[in-house]
């Protein structure tokens, strides 16, 4: 089958399963996963979608997540919105007065909307905190800015090879414009996605926070002292935009409808923009600053303590969501180091759950089911995609989750001790972790030494993960319980799996391929 049919296909299988077109709100995606806005999820068959070969996983936030993994997801979602436009586009129109309507779908769009909004919010009731909202905003600000930062930073890690080698010279400067020209202009899209994010008009955002990459800005001075072009970065960016919204809603309240088209703009624009002249830019420098060095003070004193808490907690913050708050943090050490140190010490969360995942294979050597979910999801796990084996395999099984948490702190404390020797490991872009993070290391050491630390950390994560789960990932009930032949184990239920925001059901582990009950630990 070509790739364009299979991606279609797979597209096809899942569009009946989530309700059909006229169910589905919204389509976008991430790196990972098709998300969708749907207006009943009552209405999708989670067990046939995770039966479906390309589905890896599901998550419930709010969004229906369908985990897809990266690169098939980029190609599945664009036929899943045609499909989408193809169905609504043929269907019926809605039955006249005293016709009996069809049986399916049961409700007028209004009703199926409204109890759609009802099933989801009482969904979210307990993880809709302000703050997790805030994050969810930021998270969504940053997110569809992943693909350049991985494409420029591979182009740059690139460059940055051939000249240390000198080869290409005529090359190089082109290749060097091409990874830099997306960084030097991050703010602009930082903006934009912040102003439609918040509820205002995208290109007013962007073209307030253009003003901090503008050149022009070094013959100002504020709080004493020279502007510089780009001073306060992404930081500096998305609050130019926030108060841009802020702005915005405020002429869109008081201007008259006359004025509105040519006022709002002008004031918008001029308001937010000497607020950020005159302040913003100065006071988002000083924070930029103060991230920077409170990194490289945490890495090089606290070192293999530092890198094992980080490493320890990231799933744990994962699950809670409260990991979208690293992502400006991240972005931000991009823009002055040129990468940023935390994204490897943290990938080795991944790691662990590889190791632990290894270790729930061989210690349920009768229980087909479960080994036949790590068979599919190891590749993906080894690419740093883990939802696969953390929502199928150790976070319903309970101890796995935390032993492979205690191989992630191994690993971070192996990379942290090196950044206190003096090595920094970092990455020149987010998104990617795992084996995929290699093309985008980088360091104040040279490349292969970068290398050769990071790989040294993921095989530490990978053992120490293993150890754990093997000596201590399972209780004598667990065992008992799970290591049955295919049919016996786990209890005839659907159970869901609480304690993020993306709770998810873990089908009977029965079922072949799906992930096992939750277990009593």
């Amino acid at each position: 089958m070509a790739t364009d049919d299979k991606h279609r296909a797979t597209a096809a299988a899942i569009l009946p399963l989530v309700g059909g077109a006229s169910n589905v709100r919204t389509v976008a995606h991430c790196m990972t996963r098709l998300r969708l806005g749907l207006l009943d999820p009552s209405l999708v068959d989670d067990e046939a979608l995770k039966a479906l070969p390309a589905v890896m996983g599901v998550v419930e936030d709010d969004t229906y997540q369908i985990v897809l993994g990266p690169g098939s997801v980029a190609r599945v979602t664009p036929e899943f919105e045609a499909l989408v436009e193809e169905a609504r586009a043929t269907a019926p129109a809605p039955a006249a007065a005293g016709v009996a309507a069809p049986a399916d779908p049961p409700t007028t769009a209004d009703e199926l909307a409204a109890q759609g909004a009802e099933l989801r919010a009482a969904r979210k009731a307990k993880n809709a905190t302000p703050f997790k909202l805030f994050l969810r905003k930021i998270a969504n600000i940053f997110v569809p800015l992943i693909p350049a930062l991985i494409g420029c930073g591979i182009i740059a890690g690139l460059n940055g090879l051939l000249v240390n080698l000198g080869w290409l010279p005529g090359v190089t400067p082109a290749l060097a414009a091409v990874a830099s020209g997306f960084m030097a202009l991050i703010a602009v899209f930082v903006g934009y996605n912040t102003a439609k994010e918040f509820g205002g008009t995208p290109i007013l955002g962007g073209a307030v926070a253009a003003i901090i990459v503008f050149p022009g800005v070094a013959d100002i001075e504020a709080f004493g002292q020279k502007l510089s072009p780009g001073q306060g970065g992404v930081l500096g960016a998305l609050g130019a935009a926030v108060l841009a919204v802020y702005v915005e809603k405020w002429c869109r309240r008081w201007v008259p409808e006359a004025l509105d088209v040519l006022v709002t703009p002008t004031l918008t624009v001029l308001i937010s923009g000497l607020v950020t002249l005159f302040g913003l830019m100065y006071v988002a420098g000083e924070v930029s600053s103060a991230i920077g060095t409170a990194a490289d003070w945490l890495l090089s004193h606290g070192g293999a303590g530092a890198g094992l808490l980080l490493g320890g907690f990231f799933l744990p913050l994962v699950m809670l969501g409260l990991h979208q708050a690293l992502i400006p943090i991240h972005t931000t050490l991009i823009e002055q180091q040129g990468y940023t140190v935390l994204l490897p010490i943290l990938a080795m969360a991944g790691a662990g759950q590889v190791g632990a995942a290894v270790a729930v294979y061989v210690r349920l050597p009768r229980n087909e089911s479960i080994r036949r979910t790590i068979r599919s999801a190891l590749p993906a796990g080894l690419l740093g995609v883990g939802e696969p084996l953390i929502y199928g395999v150790s976070l319903p099984l309970g101890r796995p989750f935390v032993t492979a948490c205690v191989g992630g702190a191994f690993g971070g404390a192996f990379v942290g001790f090196f950044n206190q020797l003096g090595t920094s490991v970092g990455s020149t872009a987010i998104g990617p972790s795992g084996w995929a993070l290699f093309p985008l290391l980088d360091g104040n050491h040279g490349l292969g030494g970068t290398l050769a630390i990071y790989a040294g950390g993921l095989l530490v994560g990978y053992v120490a993960g293993f150890v754990a789960t093997y000596c201590f990932g399972f209780s004598k009930g667990l065992l008992a319980e799970f290591n049955v032949e295919q049919g016996v184990a786990g209890a005839g239920t659907t159970t869901v799996v609480t304690g993020s925001p993306g709770a998810t059901d873990a089908p009977d582990s029965s079922d072949p391929g799906q992930r096992p009950a939750p277990a009593k630990v």
